[in-house]
């Protein structure tokens, strides 16, 4: 599940949450453990018990106003216009580099799904790779203009089965794929841990759309259960997901399993035409919002054909911008970390737990207190440490891509 804007398709039933959870970290679960060490998993455990709790904060929270219908409703009853305003720009961010790195998900695997393909245009200097990934784009670009959102929301089940087939065919290649390459894993690589927390965090990042889970459950009294058996369904499924990709290929696991797998195998050939298509799943869901919110704020005298070439263009000119930063930027472990890091500590894990104890506070007790402020210290730490860890990280890959 990725983070979406308000007027995005919202999927209410407990099985849809857990799946819609299974997004980008799904890919590089196994490369995490195997960078951090096999006791690092109970890291990935650990933060699915805490995004878990968090998600439980986000339901007191809305039962304690019904007029909250939304992450942002939440943020701005909780720190007024200023709260709304910061929750915004944390949302923007995390969609804007989610949709970087499946970009840079496609790029790193399209060259895979069409082997035999060669590419050349004599007036621009791209490789074959990237005009691959610039024709799925372009296949994409059309969604961008729709204004009705429901004729997308296919779109958002079209992901949820992409994401089952990776995982399916994961354990398949596992079974059937041989014995893979063996290898050491240590227990633990204490000096990574930042970064893999990153990657770790990105499998949880969701609870943005929990409020409008809430408000379409026809028991909202459930959502607690239903939030907790979501992320434990989660948790066990990239936990399986980690141990399977780190013992079949060791050391030598990519930064997305997909691209570590027996090429021979047919399990493989889905898994990659899964990883391509994902991202053209999320590219409309993802921006057809943000235009819509860009288009509310136009005058209201302008023409309706003009207020659509305003929409559409922003949408395709902010995917034009997401394009050229992922065939520029083509790293995708550094980048996916620095987003767990940055954005989605502060969006699952340090922000509920301030809106709680801000909105019911005098009526929380001290225990609960000293718990979410321990949350909240422990949260801002893992964000500076791995923010730190993956920027530096992702700069000096740069720097070395672009030494002569």
């Amino acid at each position: 599940m990725h983070p979406q804007q308000d007027v995005s398709p919202v999927v209410a039933t407990k099985d849809q949450q857990a799946l819609q959870q299974q997004r980008l970290g799904q890919l590089s679960t196994p490369y995490a453990l195997e960078n951090g060490g096999w006791v690092s998993v109970f890291l990935l455990v650990g933060l699915g018990v805490v995004c878990a709790y968090t998600a439980h904060l986000i339901g007191k929270c809305l039962e304690d106003d019904p007029a909250s219908k939304t992450y942002l409703d939440i943020s701005e009853r909780a720190f007024g216009r200023k709260g709304r305003v910061v929750a915004s720009v944390f949302i923007y961010l995390d969609i804007f580099f989610s949709l970087v790195s499946y970009t840079i998900s496609l790029s790193d695997n399209i060259p895979l799904v069409f082997t035999d393909v060669r590419l050349h245009l004599p007036w621009v200097r791209l490789t074959t790779t990237q005009l691959l990934t610039i024709a799925v784009v372009l296949v994409a670009l059309p969604s961008l203009w729709l204004r009705n959102l429901s004729t997308i929301s296919f779109l958002s089940f079209s992901g949820i089965i992409m994401s089952l087939l990776i995982f399916i065919t994961v354990v398949c290649a596992a079974a059937f794929g041989g014995d893979g390459v063996s290898g050491y894993i240590p227990a633990l690589r204490v000096e990574r841990i930042a970064a893999v927390s990153g990657l770790y965090m990105v499998c949880y990042a969701g609870h943005v759309v929990l409020p409008n889970i809430h408000a379409a459950m026809k028991d909202p009294s459930a959502f607690t259960r239903v939030s907790v058996a979501s992320f434990a369904v989660v948790t066990m499924l990239y936990t399986v997901l980690a141990f399977v990709g780190a013992s079949m290929f060791g050391p030598s696991v990519s930064s997305q399993i997909t691209l570590s797998m027996p090429p021979h195998l047919i399990v493989t050939r889905i898994a990659l035409w899964a990883t391509v298509l994902t991202p053209v799943t999320k590219y409309a869901l993802e921006l057809v919002p943000f235009a819509i919110q860009i288009e509310r704020h136009l005058p209201a005298t302008m023409s309706p054909r003009a207020r659509t070439l305003v929409r559409g263009g922003a949408g395709s000119a902010a995917m034009m911008l997401i394009v050229a930063l992922a065939l520029s930027v083509p790293y995708f472990q550094y980048l996916l970390s620095l987003t767990g890091s940055l954005v989605a500590v502060a969006i699952s894990v340090i922000f509920p737990c301030a809106f709680y104890l801000k909105i019911r506070w005098g009526r929380v007790s001290t225990p609960t207190i000293t718990l979410n402020t321990a949350m909240i210290a422990a949260g801002i730490i893992l964000a500076v440490v791995g923010t730190a860890s993956s920027a530096t990280s992702l700069v000096q890959s740069i720097q070395r891509g672009h030494a002569p």
